[in-house]
Protein backbone atom coordinates (compact mmCIF):
# COMPACT_ATOMS: atom_id res chain seq x y z
CA UNK A 1 0.00 0.00 0.00
CA UNK A 2 1.26 3.75 -0.83
CA UNK A 3 2.82 5.31 1.82
CA UNK A 4 2.34 8.35 -0.42
CA UNK A 5 -0.04 11.40 0.58
CA UNK A 6 -2.93 11.33 -1.36
CA UNK A 7 -1.85 14.92 -2.92
CA UNK A 8 1.88 13.44 -3.50
CA UNK A 9 -0.06 10.88 -5.76
CA UNK A 10 -1.68 13.03 -8.06
CA UNK A 11 2.16 14.13 -9.30
CA UNK A 12 2.31 10.31 -10.75
CA UNK A 13 2.04 10.38 -14.71
CA UNK A 14 2.20 6.76 -15.37
CA UNK A 15 0.29 3.84 -14.81
CA UNK A 16 1.64 0.45 -13.21
CA UNK A 17 3.93 -0.75 -15.94
CA UNK A 18 6.99 -2.53 -15.51
CA UNK A 19 8.62 -1.19 -18.96
CA UNK A 20 8.21 2.25 -17.23
CA UNK A 21 9.47 1.83 -13.95
CA UNK A 22 13.30 3.31 -13.62
CA UNK A 23 16.12 0.69 -13.43
CA UNK A 24 18.58 2.04 -10.73
CA UNK A 25 21.70 0.97 -10.88
CA UNK A 26 23.33 2.69 -7.66
CA UNK A 27 22.59 2.26 -4.30
CA UNK A 28 20.87 5.17 -2.85
CA UNK A 29 24.27 7.39 -2.20
CA UNK A 30 23.29 10.33 -3.55
CA UNK A 31 27.08 10.49 -4.98
CA UNK A 32 26.13 7.68 -7.66
CA UNK A 33 25.27 7.92 -10.77
CA UNK A 34 21.24 6.88 -11.44
CA UNK A 35 20.17 5.91 -15.15
CA UNK A 36 16.48 5.84 -15.93
CA UNK A 37 14.59 3.46 -18.36
CA UNK A 38 11.88 5.85 -19.18
CA UNK A 39 10.52 5.63 -22.60
CA UNK A 40 12.22 2.17 -23.76
CA UNK A 41 8.82 1.33 -24.80
CA UNK A 42 8.27 4.41 -26.61
CA UNK A 43 8.33 4.50 -30.88
CA UNK A 44 12.20 5.41 -31.70
CA UNK A 45 12.49 8.73 -33.06
CA UNK A 46 12.88 8.66 -36.66
CA UNK A 47 15.06 11.40 -39.20
CA UNK A 48 11.34 12.65 -40.50
CA UNK A 49 9.96 13.24 -36.88
CA UNK A 50 12.83 15.01 -36.00
CA UNK A 51 13.14 16.80 -39.21
CA UNK A 52 9.06 18.42 -38.33
CA UNK A 53 10.34 19.32 -34.86
CA UNK A 54 13.64 21.46 -36.01
CA UNK A 55 11.24 23.03 -38.54
CA UNK A 56 8.69 24.38 -36.25
CA UNK A 57 11.24 25.83 -34.36
CA UNK A 58 12.17 27.26 -37.73
CA UNK A 59 9.10 28.88 -38.30
CA UNK A 60 8.56 29.92 -34.92
CA UNK A 61 11.35 32.03 -34.25
CA UNK A 62 9.83 34.63 -33.12
CA UNK A 63 10.21 37.55 -35.57
CA UNK A 64 6.71 38.09 -36.04
CA UNK A 65 6.23 38.59 -32.14
CA UNK A 66 8.64 41.29 -32.16
CA UNK A 67 6.98 43.15 -35.43
CA UNK A 68 3.61 43.37 -33.76
CA UNK A 69 5.19 44.75 -30.27
CA UNK A 70 6.96 47.04 -32.50
CA UNK A 71 3.34 47.96 -34.34
CA UNK A 72 1.40 47.92 -31.17
CA UNK A 73 4.35 50.48 -29.73
CA UNK A 74 4.36 52.44 -32.70
CA UNK A 75 0.31 52.97 -33.24
CA UNK A 76 0.48 54.09 -29.62
CA UNK A 77 2.95 56.55 -29.72
CA UNK A 78 1.03 58.55 -32.76
CA UNK A 79 -1.88 57.90 -30.68
CA UNK A 80 -0.28 59.74 -27.85
CA UNK A 81 0.21 63.23 -27.17
CA UNK A 82 3.51 65.01 -25.18
CA UNK A 83 2.66 66.21 -22.46
CA UNK A 84 4.64 69.52 -21.64
CA UNK A 85 3.41 70.82 -24.36
CA UNK A 86 0.18 69.39 -23.81
CA UNK A 87 -3.10 67.73 -25.75
CA UNK A 88 -3.59 67.74 -29.15
CA UNK A 89 -0.05 68.21 -29.68
CA UNK A 90 2.24 65.21 -31.64
CA UNK A 91 4.58 62.89 -29.99
CA UNK A 92 6.64 62.34 -33.49
CA UNK A 93 6.72 66.34 -34.41
CA UNK A 94 11.05 67.19 -34.40
CA UNK A 95 10.16 69.74 -31.11
CA UNK A 96 8.40 66.87 -29.01
CA UNK A 97 10.07 66.63 -25.28
CA UNK A 98 10.39 62.68 -25.53
CA UNK A 99 8.03 62.06 -23.41
CA UNK A 100 4.36 60.73 -24.76
CA UNK A 101 0.82 59.96 -23.44
CA UNK A 102 -1.77 58.03 -24.15
CA UNK A 103 -5.54 58.39 -22.40
CA UNK A 104 -5.20 55.50 -19.80
CA UNK A 105 -8.83 54.55 -17.27
CA UNK A 106 -9.33 58.63 -15.78
CA UNK A 107 -6.10 59.99 -16.96
CA UNK A 108 -3.02 59.28 -18.84
CA UNK A 109 0.02 56.83 -18.68
CA UNK A 110 3.24 56.91 -21.14
CA UNK A 111 3.46 54.65 -23.59
CA UNK A 112 6.54 53.17 -22.83
CA UNK A 113 4.16 51.96 -18.97
CA UNK A 114 1.65 50.73 -21.49
CA UNK A 115 4.15 48.67 -23.33
CA UNK A 116 5.37 47.26 -19.60
CA UNK A 117 1.46 47.42 -18.57
CA UNK A 118 0.83 44.71 -21.46
CA UNK A 119 3.88 42.72 -20.84
CA UNK A 120 2.83 42.32 -17.24
CA UNK A 121 -0.75 41.64 -18.42
CA UNK A 122 0.46 38.82 -20.59
CA UNK A 123 2.93 37.53 -17.92
CA UNK A 124 -0.67 37.09 -15.68
CA UNK A 125 -2.36 35.34 -18.21
CA UNK A 126 0.08 33.05 -18.77
CA UNK A 127 0.69 32.28 -14.98
CA UNK A 128 -3.03 31.31 -14.92
CA UNK A 129 -2.90 29.42 -18.09
CA UNK A 130 0.22 27.31 -16.92
CA UNK A 131 -0.60 26.29 -13.75
CA UNK A 132 -3.94 25.08 -14.86
CA UNK A 133 -2.98 22.95 -17.79
CA UNK A 134 0.64 22.41 -17.72
CA UNK A 135 0.61 19.53 -15.65
CA UNK A 136 -2.45 18.00 -17.59
CA UNK A 137 -0.04 17.48 -21.32
CA UNK A 138 1.59 14.70 -19.31
CA UNK A 139 -1.71 12.76 -19.64
CA UNK A 140 -2.87 11.03 -22.90
CA UNK A 141 -2.20 12.96 -25.95
CA UNK A 142 -3.79 16.30 -23.96
CA UNK A 143 -0.22 17.53 -24.52
CA UNK A 144 -0.16 17.02 -28.30
CA UNK A 145 -3.19 18.75 -29.06
CA UNK A 146 -2.23 21.57 -26.77
CA UNK A 147 0.51 22.40 -28.18
CA UNK A 148 -1.46 22.78 -31.85
CA UNK A 149 -4.39 24.60 -30.14
CA UNK A 150 -2.30 27.00 -28.47
CA UNK A 151 -0.08 27.21 -31.77
CA UNK A 152 -3.49 27.75 -34.21
CA UNK A 153 -4.46 30.50 -31.51
CA UNK A 154 -0.95 32.58 -32.36
CA UNK A 155 -1.06 32.11 -35.62
CA UNK A 156 -4.92 33.57 -36.38
CA UNK A 157 -3.93 36.56 -33.78
CA UNK A 158 -0.99 37.21 -36.21
CA UNK A 159 -2.75 37.39 -39.00
CA UNK A 160 -5.20 39.28 -37.38
CA UNK A 161 -2.77 42.39 -37.47
CA UNK A 162 -3.43 43.25 -40.86
CA UNK A 163 -6.42 45.38 -38.93
CA UNK A 164 -4.02 47.16 -37.36
CA UNK A 165 -4.22 49.96 -39.67
CA UNK A 166 -4.78 53.36 -37.44
CA UNK A 167 -3.22 54.70 -34.57
CA UNK A 168 -6.77 54.76 -32.98
CA UNK A 169 -6.87 51.39 -33.46
CA UNK A 170 -3.80 50.91 -30.52
CA UNK A 171 -5.62 49.36 -27.97
CA UNK A 172 -6.75 46.52 -30.10
CA UNK A 173 -3.07 46.49 -30.92
CA UNK A 174 -2.43 45.52 -27.19
CA UNK A 175 -5.02 43.04 -27.00
CA UNK A 176 -3.44 41.45 -30.04
CA UNK A 177 -0.06 42.04 -29.16
CA UNK A 178 -1.06 40.25 -25.75
CA UNK A 179 -2.84 37.33 -27.44
CA UNK A 180 0.19 36.93 -29.83
CA UNK A 181 2.98 36.75 -26.77
CA UNK A 182 0.91 34.48 -24.62
CA UNK A 183 -0.01 32.04 -27.05
CA UNK A 184 3.61 32.01 -28.68
CA UNK A 185 5.58 31.92 -25.47
CA UNK A 186 3.42 28.99 -24.78
CA UNK A 187 3.96 27.31 -27.52
CA UNK A 188 7.90 27.16 -26.65
CA UNK A 189 7.09 25.85 -22.87
CA UNK A 190 5.41 22.73 -24.76
CA UNK A 191 7.27 22.49 -27.16
CA UNK A 192 10.42 22.74 -25.06
CA UNK A 193 9.25 19.81 -23.32
CA UNK A 194 9.33 17.43 -25.64
CA UNK A 195 12.72 17.49 -26.68
CA UNK A 196 13.76 15.27 -23.76
CA UNK A 197 11.10 12.16 -24.49
CA UNK A 198 13.21 12.71 -28.11
CA UNK A 199 16.56 12.77 -26.82
CA UNK A 200 16.04 9.29 -24.76
CA UNK A 201 14.70 7.69 -27.89
CA UNK A 202 17.07 8.75 -30.81
CA UNK A 203 19.06 5.16 -32.39
CA UNK A 204 22.54 7.08 -30.66
CA UNK A 205 20.90 6.89 -27.16
CA UNK A 206 19.37 3.55 -27.64
CA UNK A 207 22.54 1.88 -28.71
CA UNK A 208 24.14 3.55 -25.75
CA UNK A 209 21.21 2.51 -23.22
CA UNK A 210 22.16 -1.26 -25.21
CA UNK A 211 25.79 -0.54 -24.35
CA UNK A 212 25.23 0.19 -20.76
CA UNK A 213 22.74 -2.73 -20.06
CA UNK A 214 25.06 -4.83 -21.55
CA UNK A 215 28.21 -3.20 -19.23
CA UNK A 216 30.00 -2.29 -21.79
CA UNK A 217 30.15 1.20 -20.75
CA UNK A 218 29.78 2.64 -17.06
CA UNK A 219 26.80 5.00 -15.89
CA UNK A 220 29.21 8.05 -15.95
CA UNK A 221 29.57 7.93 -19.94
CA UNK A 222 25.88 7.17 -20.46
CA UNK A 223 25.01 9.68 -18.49
CA UNK A 224 27.26 12.34 -20.12
CA UNK A 225 26.33 10.85 -23.43
CA UNK A 226 23.16 11.48 -23.17
CA UNK A 227 23.24 14.82 -21.65
CA UNK A 228 25.37 15.58 -25.27
CA UNK A 229 22.65 14.41 -27.06
CA UNK A 230 20.55 16.74 -25.78
CA UNK A 231 22.30 19.65 -26.08
CA UNK A 232 22.88 18.32 -29.12
CA UNK A 233 19.34 18.53 -30.31
CA UNK A 234 18.49 21.91 -28.18
CA UNK A 235 21.32 23.32 -29.98
CA UNK A 236 20.09 21.86 -33.49
CA UNK A 237 16.30 23.36 -32.77
CA UNK A 238 18.42 26.97 -31.59
CA UNK A 239 20.49 27.13 -34.92
CA UNK A 240 16.75 26.06 -36.96
CA UNK A 241 14.93 29.24 -35.12
CA UNK A 242 17.72 31.50 -36.31
CA UNK A 243 18.27 30.11 -39.27
CA UNK A 244 14.17 30.84 -39.67
CA UNK A 245 14.87 34.26 -38.14
CA UNK A 246 17.37 35.34 -41.02
CA UNK A 247 15.16 33.71 -43.98
CA UNK A 248 11.89 35.51 -42.98
CA UNK A 249 13.61 38.81 -42.09
CA UNK A 250 15.63 38.28 -45.41
CA UNK A 251 11.82 37.82 -46.71
CA UNK A 252 11.00 41.31 -45.37
CA UNK A 253 13.26 42.75 -46.91
CA UNK A 254 11.65 41.98 -50.25
CA UNK A 255 8.85 43.93 -49.09
CA UNK A 256 10.11 46.58 -47.01
CA UNK A 257 12.46 47.93 -49.82
CA UNK A 258 10.30 48.15 -52.73
CA UNK A 259 6.87 49.17 -50.59
CA UNK A 260 8.39 51.66 -47.91
CA UNK A 261 5.85 54.31 -48.62
CA UNK A 262 2.88 52.12 -48.55
CA UNK A 263 1.22 52.70 -45.04
CA UNK A 264 0.38 48.38 -45.19
CA UNK A 265 3.41 47.16 -45.63
CA UNK A 266 4.28 46.59 -42.13
CA UNK A 267 1.08 44.32 -41.82
CA UNK A 268 2.13 42.53 -44.66
CA UNK A 269 5.61 41.83 -43.26
CA UNK A 270 3.71 40.41 -40.25
CA UNK A 271 1.19 38.29 -42.52
CA UNK A 272 4.68 36.88 -44.69
CA UNK A 273 6.37 35.87 -41.34
CA UNK A 274 3.44 34.13 -39.68
CA UNK A 275 2.27 32.41 -43.14
CA UNK A 276 6.41 31.26 -42.95
CA UNK A 277 6.18 29.63 -39.54
CA UNK A 278 2.40 28.05 -40.46
CA UNK A 279 3.82 26.45 -43.64
CA UNK A 280 6.91 25.18 -41.62
CA UNK A 281 5.00 24.13 -38.25
CA UNK A 282 2.25 22.11 -39.56
CA UNK A 283 4.54 19.37 -40.77
CA UNK A 284 5.25 18.56 -36.41
CA UNK A 285 1.49 17.85 -36.17
CA UNK A 286 1.33 15.74 -38.88
CA UNK A 287 4.66 13.59 -38.28
CA UNK A 288 4.92 13.16 -34.97
CA UNK A 289 4.92 9.89 -33.19
CA UNK A 290 2.53 8.69 -30.80
CA UNK A 291 3.88 8.67 -27.13
CA UNK A 292 0.55 9.31 -25.13
CA UNK A 293 0.94 9.56 -21.42
CA UNK A 294 -0.96 7.55 -18.69
CA UNK A 295 -4.96 8.28 -18.90
CA UNK A 296 -5.99 10.88 -16.45
CA UNK A 297 -6.87 9.25 -12.94
CA UNK A 298 -10.21 8.50 -12.07
CA UNK A 299 -11.95 11.54 -10.59
CA UNK A 300 -9.33 14.32 -11.90
CA UNK A 301 -10.42 17.10 -14.54
CA UNK A 302 -7.69 18.46 -16.37
CA UNK A 303 -8.71 22.10 -15.37
CA UNK A 304 -7.90 21.10 -11.99
CA UNK A 305 -5.38 18.48 -11.41
CA UNK A 306 -2.67 21.17 -13.25
CA UNK A 307 -2.95 23.11 -9.91
CA UNK A 308 -2.86 19.74 -7.51
CA UNK A 309 0.23 18.30 -9.26
CA UNK A 310 2.09 21.64 -9.24
CA UNK A 311 1.31 21.38 -5.05
CA UNK A 312 2.46 18.01 -4.92
CA UNK A 313 5.45 18.95 -6.95
CA UNK A 314 6.71 22.25 -4.64
CA UNK A 315 6.43 19.78 -1.69
CA UNK A 316 9.24 17.82 -2.96
CA UNK A 317 11.42 20.71 -3.00
CA UNK A 318 13.21 18.32 0.28
CA UNK A 319 13.24 15.27 -2.26
CA UNK A 320 14.85 17.59 -5.56
CA UNK A 321 16.36 20.31 -4.05
CA UNK A 322 18.78 21.53 -6.63
CA UNK A 323 15.98 21.15 -9.14
CA UNK A 324 13.99 23.69 -7.00
CA UNK A 325 16.65 26.19 -6.61
CA UNK A 326 17.56 26.24 -10.03
CA UNK A 327 13.59 27.24 -10.55
CA UNK A 328 13.72 29.73 -8.56
CA UNK A 329 17.08 31.83 -9.08
CA UNK A 330 16.00 31.11 -12.86
CA UNK A 331 12.55 33.20 -11.94
CA UNK A 332 14.61 36.07 -11.62
CA UNK A 333 16.64 35.54 -14.22
CA UNK A 334 14.45 35.33 -16.80
CA UNK A 335 12.33 38.26 -15.53
CA UNK A 336 15.38 40.29 -15.05
CA UNK A 337 17.14 39.07 -18.87
CA UNK A 338 13.12 39.50 -20.57
CA UNK A 339 12.11 43.12 -18.92
CA UNK A 340 15.88 44.16 -19.95
CA UNK A 341 15.14 43.46 -23.35
CA UNK A 342 11.93 44.99 -23.27
CA UNK A 343 13.53 48.25 -21.71
CA UNK A 344 15.69 48.40 -24.40
CA UNK A 345 13.58 47.38 -27.48
CA UNK A 346 11.75 50.26 -25.96
CA UNK A 347 14.55 52.30 -26.47
CA UNK A 348 15.89 51.32 -29.95
CA UNK A 349 12.33 51.34 -30.98
CA UNK A 350 12.31 55.05 -29.79
CA UNK A 351 15.81 55.59 -31.38
CA UNK A 352 14.72 54.28 -34.64
CA UNK A 353 11.29 55.77 -34.57
CA UNK A 354 9.26 52.47 -34.94
CA UNK A 355 11.26 51.45 -38.58
CA UNK A 356 10.47 47.85 -39.39
CA UNK A 357 13.40 48.30 -41.59
CA UNK A 358 16.12 49.21 -39.00
CA UNK A 359 14.45 46.57 -37.03
CA UNK A 360 14.79 43.85 -39.66
CA UNK A 361 18.38 44.95 -40.02
CA UNK A 362 19.21 44.89 -36.31
CA UNK A 363 17.58 41.35 -36.00
CA UNK A 364 19.88 39.97 -39.02
CA UNK A 365 23.00 40.84 -37.46
CA UNK A 366 21.35 39.03 -34.05
CA UNK A 367 20.02 36.01 -35.95
CA UNK A 368 23.16 35.74 -38.30
CA UNK A 369 25.79 35.98 -34.65
CA UNK A 370 22.70 33.54 -33.12
CA UNK A 371 23.54 30.93 -35.40
CA UNK A 372 27.54 31.27 -35.89
CA UNK A 373 27.35 31.55 -31.74
CA UNK A 374 25.34 28.35 -31.20
CA UNK A 375 26.89 26.39 -33.79
CA UNK A 376 30.68 27.59 -32.20
CA UNK A 377 29.24 27.07 -28.87
CA UNK A 378 28.29 23.25 -29.69
CA UNK A 379 32.12 23.06 -30.90
CA UNK A 380 33.69 23.89 -28.27
CA UNK A 381 30.93 21.83 -25.33
CA UNK A 382 31.53 18.41 -27.62
CA UNK A 383 35.07 18.69 -28.37
CA UNK A 384 36.12 19.53 -24.70
CA UNK A 385 33.30 17.68 -23.07
CA UNK A 386 32.08 20.68 -21.21
CA UNK A 387 29.40 20.57 -18.91
CA UNK A 388 26.04 22.08 -19.40
CA UNK A 389 26.58 24.25 -16.46
CA UNK A 390 29.79 25.73 -17.11
CA UNK A 391 28.74 26.82 -20.86
CA UNK A 392 25.96 28.03 -18.95
CA UNK A 393 27.51 30.17 -16.65
CA UNK A 394 29.51 31.78 -19.49
CA UNK A 395 26.21 33.32 -21.08
CA UNK A 396 24.91 34.49 -17.50
CA UNK A 397 28.32 36.76 -17.79
CA UNK A 398 26.53 38.55 -20.53
CA UNK A 399 22.97 38.36 -19.34
CA UNK A 400 24.34 40.71 -16.28
CA UNK A 401 26.40 42.89 -18.69
CA UNK A 402 23.31 44.32 -20.71
CA UNK A 403 21.16 45.92 -17.65
CA UNK A 404 24.71 47.22 -16.77
CA UNK A 405 25.75 49.39 -19.38
CA UNK A 406 21.94 50.30 -19.51
CA UNK A 407 22.72 51.88 -16.11
CA UNK A 408 25.59 53.95 -17.49
CA UNK A 409 23.13 55.67 -19.70
CA UNK A 410 21.30 57.28 -16.69
CA UNK A 411 24.33 59.64 -15.77
CA UNK A 412 25.55 60.60 -19.42
CA UNK A 413 24.45 60.03 -23.22
CA UNK A 414 28.01 59.09 -24.40
CA UNK A 415 26.79 55.50 -23.20
CA UNK A 416 24.17 53.56 -22.29
CA UNK A 417 21.76 53.01 -25.15
CA UNK A 418 21.74 56.44 -26.26
CA UNK A 419 23.38 56.18 -29.68
CA UNK A 420 23.04 54.29 -32.95
CA UNK A 421 26.05 51.88 -32.57
CA UNK A 422 24.90 50.69 -29.44
CA UNK A 423 22.53 48.67 -30.36
CA UNK A 424 24.20 47.39 -33.06
CA UNK A 425 26.41 46.15 -30.16
CA UNK A 426 23.53 45.09 -28.57
CA UNK A 427 22.02 43.00 -30.99
CA UNK A 428 25.55 41.63 -32.14
CA UNK A 429 26.00 40.82 -28.04
CA UNK A 430 22.71 38.74 -27.83
CA UNK A 431 23.20 36.92 -30.69
CA UNK A 432 26.63 35.69 -29.53
CA UNK A 433 25.64 35.28 -26.13
CA UNK A 434 21.98 34.61 -25.13
CA UNK A 435 21.12 32.45 -28.26
CA UNK A 436 23.42 29.77 -26.06
CA UNK A 437 21.89 30.82 -23.25
CA UNK A 438 18.29 30.19 -24.00
CA UNK A 439 19.73 26.83 -25.40
CA UNK A 440 21.99 26.05 -21.97
CA UNK A 441 18.68 27.05 -19.71
CA UNK A 442 16.91 24.39 -21.97
CA UNK A 443 19.03 21.59 -21.19
CA UNK A 444 19.31 22.53 -17.20
CA UNK A 445 16.03 22.13 -16.94
CA UNK A 446 15.99 18.94 -18.53
CA UNK A 447 19.04 17.66 -16.59
CA UNK A 448 16.91 18.17 -13.64
CA UNK A 449 13.64 17.10 -14.50
CA UNK A 450 12.21 13.55 -12.96
CA UNK A 451 12.07 11.30 -16.57
CA UNK A 452 8.36 11.10 -17.04
CA UNK A 453 7.36 14.37 -15.44
CA UNK A 454 8.47 16.41 -18.13
CA UNK A 455 5.87 18.34 -19.29
CA UNK A 456 5.01 19.06 -15.16
CA UNK A 457 8.10 20.68 -14.71
CA UNK A 458 8.78 22.26 -18.17
CA UNK A 459 5.37 23.55 -17.23
CA UNK A 460 7.10 24.85 -13.72
CA UNK A 461 10.12 26.04 -16.04
CA UNK A 462 8.00 27.79 -18.56
CA UNK A 463 5.78 28.98 -15.83
CA UNK A 464 9.24 30.55 -13.96
CA UNK A 465 10.34 31.37 -17.45
CA UNK A 466 7.91 33.64 -19.04
CA UNK A 467 5.08 34.49 -15.89
CA UNK A 468 7.92 35.71 -13.45
CA UNK A 469 8.09 38.53 -15.71
CA UNK A 470 4.86 39.67 -13.56
CA UNK A 471 7.25 41.37 -11.45
CA UNK A 472 9.88 42.96 -13.54
CA UNK A 473 7.48 45.15 -15.60
CA UNK A 474 5.30 46.07 -13.05
CA UNK A 475 8.10 47.28 -11.18
CA UNK A 476 9.92 49.20 -14.14
CA UNK A 477 6.95 50.70 -15.34
CA UNK A 478 6.49 52.03 -11.56
CA UNK A 479 9.72 53.87 -11.56
CA UNK A 480 8.98 55.10 -15.61
CA UNK A 481 6.44 57.09 -14.53
CA UNK A 482 7.92 58.28 -11.40
CA UNK A 483 11.00 59.27 -12.80
CA UNK A 484 9.71 59.78 -16.80
CA UNK A 485 12.84 57.96 -17.67
CA UNK A 486 13.52 54.63 -19.27
CA UNK A 487 17.13 54.21 -18.03
CA UNK A 488 15.47 54.53 -14.32
CA UNK A 489 15.04 51.24 -14.89
CA UNK A 490 18.33 49.55 -15.56
CA UNK A 491 19.43 49.26 -11.91
CA UNK A 492 17.10 47.11 -10.68
CA UNK A 493 17.16 44.69 -13.59
CA UNK A 494 21.16 44.46 -12.74
CA UNK A 495 20.70 43.59 -9.16
CA UNK A 496 17.96 41.16 -10.54
CA UNK A 497 20.32 39.57 -12.92
CA UNK A 498 23.06 39.13 -10.58
CA UNK A 499 21.46 37.91 -7.73
CA UNK A 500 20.34 34.52 -9.99
CA UNK A 501 23.21 34.20 -11.77
CA UNK A 502 25.52 33.95 -8.66
CA UNK A 503 22.65 31.17 -7.11
CA UNK A 504 23.12 29.40 -10.01
CA UNK A 505 26.60 29.25 -10.42
CA UNK A 506 27.57 28.50 -7.04
CA UNK A 507 24.17 26.82 -5.68
CA UNK A 508 23.02 24.30 -8.26
CA UNK A 509 25.06 21.09 -8.96
CA UNK A 510 23.90 19.00 -11.96
CA UNK A 511 25.07 15.68 -11.51
CA UNK A 512 23.66 15.53 -7.91
CA UNK A 513 20.38 16.97 -9.15
CA UNK A 514 19.81 14.82 -11.96
CA UNK A 515 20.25 11.74 -10.22
CA UNK A 516 17.94 13.29 -7.20
CA UNK A 517 15.41 13.65 -10.19
CA UNK A 518 15.61 10.24 -11.37
CA UNK A 519 15.87 8.30 -7.94
CA UNK A 520 12.44 10.53 -7.37
CA UNK A 521 10.88 9.71 -10.42
CA UNK A 522 11.55 5.88 -9.71
CA UNK A 523 10.03 6.20 -6.31
CA UNK A 524 6.81 7.68 -7.38
CA UNK A 525 6.30 4.66 -10.24
CA UNK A 526 7.43 2.22 -7.09
CA UNK A 527 4.76 3.11 -5.00
CA UNK A 528 2.02 2.27 -7.69
CA UNK A 529 3.17 -1.71 -7.22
Amino acid sequence: MSTIPPSEDLARPFHADVKQVADIRSDLDANHIAISSIGLDEPLVTRRELLSYYLYSNGGNGVGLGYTQTLFQGLATAAGYDPVVGPGSSCLATTASGQCVVPWGSGTKSVSSVVLTADGISFAIMTAILTTIGSAADYGTFGRWLLFAITVVCWAAQYACMTLTTPNRWVLAMILSIISFVSYSITLVFYAALFPRLARNTPRVRQLREKYENGEISPEVYDQEESLEKNRITDIFTVHSNVGFVTTLLLNLALLLPMANNPKVDNYVIVVVNTYWVVLGIWWFIFQESRPGPDLPKGEHYLTIGWKQIWAALKTYKHLPYTFVYLSSYFLLADGLNTTGTLVGICQNNKFSFSFLQNTYLGLSQAITSTISTLAFWYIQKYWKISTKKMFVVTNVVTILIPLWGMIGIWTEKFGFHNVWEFWAYNVMFGLFQAPYYAYSLTMMAELSPPGFENMFFGLFGLFNRASSMVGPNVIQVIIDKTGNNWQGFPFLFAMCTVASVVIWFGVDVTKGRSDAVRWAAEQRRHIY
